[in-house]
């Protein structure tokens, strides 16, 4: 069973298992999948079976971290090639500051000439898209670009300058010492 399509392994004759790698490789997920016991073979899950994670047999399947499904989930995404329409919800919410970065690059580059939704309480991360639609309880109670948004002054800007104000002031910034991040 291949853990990104959750389908029988694919033959390298038809090119399959090279698409499940590049998919892989793009959401970054290869270096985890190739750490796996048995590799693209590896069951992921154990929830099926009456096992504790302690357990270490990895043919009753190998637990993963949040980050590391979430890689293997946008990997699906990736695999999907270049489909008209991407949606995707919080799709770097698992992952640290430098991972999110990175995930975001490759999936601006790979939506590039397709419309896509992507749903984030991050708002850094949607700043970019042509129109931000912004939803208060449920309803659409704004919708434009980040510039616009911002200069409207409304619930964008508000919750927008909220985060970035987390980045910026200096003043109440707890310092860290290398290592406790």
């Amino acid at each position: 069973m291949d853990v990104l399509t959750g389908a029988a392994p694919a033959s390298d004759s038809d090119g399959g298992r090279d698409l499940v790698r590049a998919a892989a490789e793009n959401a970054g997920a290869a270096p985890i999948v190739e750490s796996l016991p048995r590799g693209y073979d590896t069951l992921l899950t154990r929830m099926f079976f009456d096992v504790s994670d302690e357990e270490d047999d990895a043919q009753l399947g190998v637990p993963l971290s949040g980050g590391q499904w979430q890689r293997l989930a946008l990997a699906r995404a990736y695999l999907r090639g270049q489909r008209d329409l991407l949606i995707l919800d919080e799709p770097s919410s698992g992952l640290d500051a430098e991972a999110e970065h990175e995930i975001h690059t490759g999936l601006r580059a790979h939506r590039r000439g397709r419309t896509s939704l992507l749903i984030s309480h991050r708002l850094g991360t949607v700043r970019e898209a042509d129109r931000i639609a912004v939803l208060d309880a449920g309803r659409v109670t704004e919708v434009g670009g980040h510039d616009q948004l911002l200069a409207e002054d409304g619930l964008y800007a508000h919750l927008y300058r909220i985060q970035a104000r987390g980045y910026q002031d200096s003043e109440e910034a707890v310092p860290v010492q290398a290592g406790e991040g």
